[in-house]
């Protein structure tokens, strides 16, 4: 009986141990990057490192701040990658992730004037991204729209319905989107040009990659994407193409290593390979098809690759991610509660005064114009004033994570103020249109 039990003993040991070793072999990934990059990724560094195991975590940018954020340490992922600078200014701030130089040779230190890796340390370039428009060919061609060049071309009447885009909370790639049009044309313009967009879209999705899945089969012609979704669709054969405006950025997609990881030294081990040239060339493939931060990769690039090394991509706008980590819980909160809360009010409000300008274009009327002016003012202003996102203490308000009742009911009075104001707006947008338009008779 003694010798059974301590057989029994000892193979619940040996057991115990190796469940233990195969949690040390196991490195977790939080992304936000589609299953096409991940999978590619995993397999990989799987067939690169026998015995090890990755674990892929997906969740949107904001999503996976937040997760960071609530979980403790020794239980948090192993890596954070994904497509928006600002979220790793956010993370590195908070203390959530760690410092770690891979020393990898090759690599610039800059993107034009941006920065390719955290000047401190903290996280690290491992591709190139860039914003930009995406359409279906057919669509278009069926429906008689014209290609875009411009994020300003999306304001016009004749992409009323045609377009969509996502919320900045809910993806990353549409906050930098979002921010890039706010740094290249200020706040009040840019904000003027984002609602006047929104205004035209038919859908503001739930998360990013459903703006590109629309476009492909045909459900919206017109998308605001980051640009491995517009490649990489066309890439594979469906019937898109993509453009760079002039005014947009190129910034690194980051990957970090996570502050309180289960497993550091496997996190470092996936760093450095997604960094290698095997890493970087994964990147090439039809299905994935982004930017490598590895210059000598573009070597084995198809013909017409984008390089953004080679000077085909002309980014105008010099992103400055300080800016818009300091804001960038403010912006995410004024779309929400201002175009996604409230999206069916304002494509109301665009659609009458698309229809006013019709009228008076052909019909001119002094006072109609006036008020089809107005309408605009109201519709297409923001509910929040510039002047409030230089305040810090308004900054710290919707940034700070341990916020006690007091200060969450002042955060949430001030969100239902800016969802009641834009309603009004809008609906009072509406009603000045009509009149402008009846002037027009």
């Amino acid at each position: 009986m003694q010798s059974f039990l301590a057989a029994r003993l000892a193979a619940a040991i040996l057991a115990l141990a190796a469940t233990g070793t195969a949690a040390q072999q196991q490195v977790t990934i939080l992304t936000s990057f589609p299953k096409e990059l991940t999978s590619a990724y995993k397999a990989a560094f799987e067939r690169a490192n026998p015995g090890m195991r990755v674990e892929i975590l997906n969740k949107g940018t904001s999503a996976g701040v937040a997760y960071l954020r609530e979980t403790r340490a020794g239980d948090r992922p192993d890596v954070f990658w994904a497509s928006a600078p600002d979220a790793f200014e956010v993370l590195a701030k908070d203390g959530l992730l760690a410092k770690f130089d891979p020393a990898v040779k090759g690599i610039p230190d800059k993107i034009g004037n941006y920065p390719v890796n955290d000047p401190q340390g903290f996280y690290r370039g491992q591709a190139l991204a860039g914003y930009g428009l995406m359409w279906n060919t057919r669509y278009l061609a069926a429906n008689k729209v014209p290609a875009p060049k411009e994020w300003a071309d999306l304001v016009k009447p004749v992409y009323f319905g045609h377009l969509a885009t996502s919320s900045p909370s809910r993806s990353g790639t549409t906050h930098l989107t979002i921010e890039t049009i706010l740094q290249a044309e200020g706040w009040e313009k840019g904000w003027s040009q984002v609602l006047q967009i929104a205004g035209n879209a038919v859908a503001i999705t739930e998360r990013s990659f459903g703006v590109p899945d629309g476009v492909s089969n045909g459900q919206f012609g017109i998308g605001l994407v980051i640009d491995f979704f517009g490649l990489a669709a066309k890439n594979s054969g469906f019937p898109v193409e993509f453009a760079y405006p002039s005014q947009t950025a190129i910034v690194p997609a980051n990957i970090a290593l996570v502050n309180g990881a289960k497993n550091a030294d496997l996190g470092r081990r996936f760093i450095q390979f997604s960094l290698s040239p095997a890493g970087q060339e994964l990147l090439l493939d039809p299905k994935i098809s982004r930017l490598p931060v590895l210059p000598e990769t573009y070597r084995k690039a198809p013909a017409g690759y984008p390089d953004p090394y080679g000077g085909k991509i002309r980014a105008k706008v010099n992103f400055d991610s300080e800016l818009s980590e300091s804001r960038y819980f403010v912006v995410s909160a004024l779309f929400d509660h201002a175009i996604t809360f409230r999206h069916k009010e304002l494509v109301a409000a665009t659609r009458v005064i698309h229809e006013a300008a019709v009228k008076l274009a052909a019909k001119p009327n002094a006072q109609g114009q006036r008020l089809l002016t107005e309408a605009r003012a109201l519709a297409f202003t923001p509910v929040v004033d510039e002047t409030k996102t230089r305040d810090k203490g308004f900054l710290a308000l919707f940034r700070e994570t341990k916020r006690d009742a007091a200060r969450q009911k002042q955060m949430t009075a001030l969100e239902e103020h800016w969802g009641k104001q834009a309603r009004q707006n809008y609906d009072k947008a509406a009603a000045l249109a009509r009149q402008a338009a009846a002037a027009a008779k």
